[in-house]
């Protein structure tokens, strides 16, 4: 798909060069300016894509996923050099408006183009998430950008064509600009988030939700769930308390059947580190295991897991249920 992107993107950028050769409007040829970026940014991807299938190794042991944010903060700042281009170009025409020779026949290829860069945009968008690619999501809402631009273009130039009003054209071009402009820092933002690790919400939700699904009687609480993506990789960790009777092995045992229940969720992209610690006596209210030997109250509490208890810290849990208790 990156691959396909990028072929695909090269011959529209020709095309839209050809349709400003054609017209002279400095909206096409902001249309133009931002397909170039398209090009790069989906060269770009590739390399990351093909860098980050790349399984970890002594110098990267959590793999190489990262890169993809690298791609699409790279690709958001190439957008907004892109912005910049276009008001350069723009402005002198809403004061000095122009001509738009042949713009009949240019309007109808822009309209063409446009057909093509839709079926590009929501196929890789589509194909990004379903393999949890950011780099394939960036580049495919870049080409869809790319398309609402030369839809806004179809739009104000078939009007300049109606009224003869020729400094519509520097002003769409002008708007266009500012389009872009928060599309790429929308990309920039986010992919500061991934590489400075910000919390996900919906990712941990996705997780609190798997485990509590799957949930075994000597899984007493879970606290301390963490989780961050590197491109299609997700990496989970989080402290398990056991019961404190139980052997090493199997301890071992209960932690690898909820490794296993979370890499399998992900399709074999996730890594998994557990933390068990043994039972104390303050759990034994939310404890929904049977014939136990070391509890010294019985079961009370509401042991439903829930995505706020799965994050918590382990202190903050045990403090917030002394309160309760008094």
């Amino acid at each position: 798909m990156a691959l396909l992107s990028l072929i695909v993107g090269a011959a529209l950028m020709v095309a839209k060069f050809f349709i400003y050769r054609l017209t002279h409007s400095s909206a096409i040829l902001s249309d133009a300016l931002e397909s170039i970026i398209n090009v790069v940014a989906s060269g770009f991807a590739l390399i990351s894509i093909l860098i980050a299938a790349k399984p970890p190794d002594k110098t990267h042991p959590y793999g190489h996923g990262k890169i993809e944010y690298f791609s699409a903060g790279f690709e958001g700042a190439l957008i907004v050099l892109a912005a910049i281009g276009i008001f350069v170009a723009a402005v002198p025409r809403v004061f000095h408006p122009g001509g738009l020779p042949h713009l009949g026949s240019g309007l109808i290829f822009l309209a063409a183009v446009s057909v093509v860069n839709l079926m590009l945009a929501v196929g890789l968008i589509r194909v990004g998430r379903q393999t949890d690619s950011l780099t394939l999501v960036a580049d495919g809402k870049h080409v869809l950008t790319d398309v609402y631009t030369s839809g806004g273009v179809l739009v104000g130039l078939f009007l300049v064509k109606l009224t003869g009003w020729y400094r519509l054209d520097g002003i769409i071009a002008c708007l266009v600009g500012v389009h872009i402009l928060c599309s790429g820092w929308s990309l920039v933002r986010q992919s500061y988030t991934g590489l400075m690790d910000a919390s996900d919400p919906e990712l941990l939700r996705r997780i609190a939700d798997l485990i509590a699904r799957n949930r075994r009687p000597a899984w007493i609480d879970i606290h301390q769930l963490r989780a961050w993506r590197a491109g299609s990789f997700v990496h989970v960790d989080f402290h398990l308390i056991l019961p404190q009777d139980y052997s090493l092995e199997a301890g071992h045992r209960e932690g690898k059947v909820l490794e296993e229940v979370i890499v399998d969720h992900f399709q074999g992209r996730a890594s998994v580190l557990i933390h068990t610690d043994p039972c104390e006596n303050g759990d034994c209210p939310i404890c929904s295991r049977a014939r136990c030997g070391l509890r010294s109250e019985e079961n009370v509490a509401d042991t439903t897991w829930s995505f706020e208890s799965l994050i918590e810290q382990g202190e903050d849990k045990k403090r917030r249920r002394r309160i309760k208790k008094r």
